[in-house]
């Protein structure tokens, strides 16, 4: 009986791994503290820089972080929290194994919400000032800029990617010149494949046509074929023709040197902006008003300046008033040209707004400004 007492329940913890556990608790909780401040914080720089810039800096500088910064006040706030957290780590660094695994996922967030940042200001820099730049040193905008823009997010993106693999002592650059020098003997190998391959990445990076979209492309096999696209592999394309309702399976390298029509995008948005003038306008002013507007939009890249209307009609809030209303027509073949036309086109009104100041014609214009899809005809 004695011996039975004697035995310690295995639940029963030695003096030692309770002060072991109770010193991880407080360093745990101590953490976890710091992460609850680092999310506070995070989300309150935003707004604690923004305050900053007003009070302390010029206006100029002030306008620049209004159009840069503070629209991605949320990815700021993330970019700050992932690093104070980084930096609160450093509280569990004795406990190795936990430590590793948390600061790899660490950095790669902190590095991923870091290009995503740097791009969107470069984005935004790009369409509020690069366009108004390029314009005042004569140069035609078109959308050469947005490969441009596509070239800058590679080099964010490859740059962020060098940054990250140094901080986990991985040269990177030397592994992509030794795979380089390795898959030379390769690619002669398997010549056909990597064709393959290479056009499955143009297709996927260019997206000039989605499942369930309509195309024309030129097949030299087949000639001009109208389809719908069924799917996209990572070899190969598959297309299912209109007449015959039959399966095309064409290679992607194929699809890639192809000239293609893509049916369903065939859009236009239509802008209509309003201009409300507090008099009627004379004869020779309305003339003036048609010459500016269709000036102002004839040289921008993308806008159907033969399909620019001016309507003028009585102002129903002035009996004395007119106003005119102007449809501009945007050409584009996805979201991205197009927001890259819009901003042209903002560019375009306040050049017409200043054309109509300077000779005594005084207006209001209406905001926002109306943009309305208007699919084209096939």
């Amino acid at each position: 009986m004695e011996t039975l007492l004697s035995i310690k329940p295995w639940f029963v913890l030695d003096e030692a791994t309770q002060k072991l556990l109770i010193a991880i608790g407080i360093k745990l909780t101590i953490f976890l503290f710091f992460v609850f401040l680092a999310w506070i914080v995070g989300k309150s720089i935003p707004r604690f820089l923004s305050l900053i810039v007003r009070r302390f800096t010029p206006r100029l500088f002030s306008r620049i972080y209004e159009n840069l910064v503070e629209p991605q006040s949320k990815t700021l706030s993330t970019v700050t929290t992932l690093i104070l957290v980084s930096v609160a780590l450093n509280l569990i660094q004795e406990y190795t194994g936990f430590y590793k695994i948390f600061k790899f996922f660490s950095d790669l967030s902190i590095s991923i919400s870091i290009a995503i940042f740097i791009s969107s200001l470069f984005k935004n820099f790009l369409r509020i000032y690069g366009i108004e730049l390029i314009r005042q040193l004569g140069f035609e905008v078109d959308e050469l800029l947005l490969v441009f823009e596509t070239i800058a997010n590679i080099v964010i993106g490859f740059i962020v990617a060098v940054a990250f693999a140094q901080s986990q002592n991985v040269n990177l650059i030397g592994l992509i010149a030794g795979l380089g020098i390795g898959g030379i003997a390769v690619a002669f190998a398997s010549q056909k494949t990597l064709e393959q391959i290479l056009g499955t990445v143009v297709i996927y990076l260019d997206r000039p046509f989605l499942p369930g979209e309509y195309i024309r492309v030129h097949l030299s096999f087949q000639g001009v074929l109208l389809a719908r696209v069924e799917a996209i592999g990572l070899r190969s394309t598959k297309l299912r023709t209109l007449a015959k309702s039959t399966l095309i399976v064409v290679p992607n390298s194929v699809m890639a040197e192809s000239d293609i029509e893509n049916v369903t995008r065939g859009k236009k948005v239509m802008v209509l902006l309003y201009l409300d003038f507090a008099r009627q306008l004379e004869k020779p002013e309305q003339a003036l008003l048609e010459k500016v507007i269709k000036e102002s939009s004839s040289t921008l890249f993308g806008i159907d300046s033969n399909s620019t209307k001016i309507s003028l009609f009585p102002y129903e809030d002035n009996p004395k008033g007119v106003r005119a209303r102007v449809s501009f027509f945007i050409l584009g073949s996805n979201e991205n040209s197009l927001e890259f036309r819009k901003r042209l086109l903002e560019l375009a009104n306040e050049s017409i707004a200043k054309k109509l100041q300077s000779h005594g014609i005084q207006f209001t214009m209406q905001e926002p400004t109306l943009y309305i899809d208007s699919p084209i005809p096939i």
